[in-house]
């Protein structure tokens, strides 16, 4: 391999580079400049005044749920790379059906200790 073939990576490293400089550079230049007044410092809320409360609490319990949301999609990400190569490894005699079964066990059972813990239940 010779440096030629490192020069895409590099011209894309180097617009990345520019294009988050950019980005920094305008939002110093265009953005506010200090607190002018209350209402323009609130969030948009369709032209209307917003009420209630401005900062919710939220309880940790919703938190872990949201992690443990993330944690389970990502495997099932797992899961679909197993799905789109299992005929490929059939065809190649690699066997491939045991090692995605204990994978999906253990996704099944961490489920279920969630489950029984309440993890998933953040009203309480």
């Amino acid at each position: 391999m010779s440096l030629n073939d490192y020069f895409p990576v590099l011209v894309q490293i180097l617009i990345a580079i520019f294009m988050a400089g950019s980005i920094l550079i305008a939002s110093q230049i265009l953005g506010q400049r200090g607190r002018r007044n209350r209402i323009q410092d609130t969030a948009y809320e369709c032209g209307i005044l917003p009420q209630g409360k401005e900062k919710v609490r939220f309880s940790v319990k919703f938190y872990v749920v949201a992690m443990l949301f993330i944690l389970f999609d990502i495997e099932v990400v797992f899961l679909l790379s197993w799905v789109l190569v299992y005929r490929e490894f059939i065809a190649a005699d690699i066997p491939i059906l045991m090692p995605g079964l204990f994978f999906i066990g253990i996704l099944v059972a961490g489920l279920l200790y969630e489950i029984k813990k309440d993890g998933l239940d953040w009203e309480k």
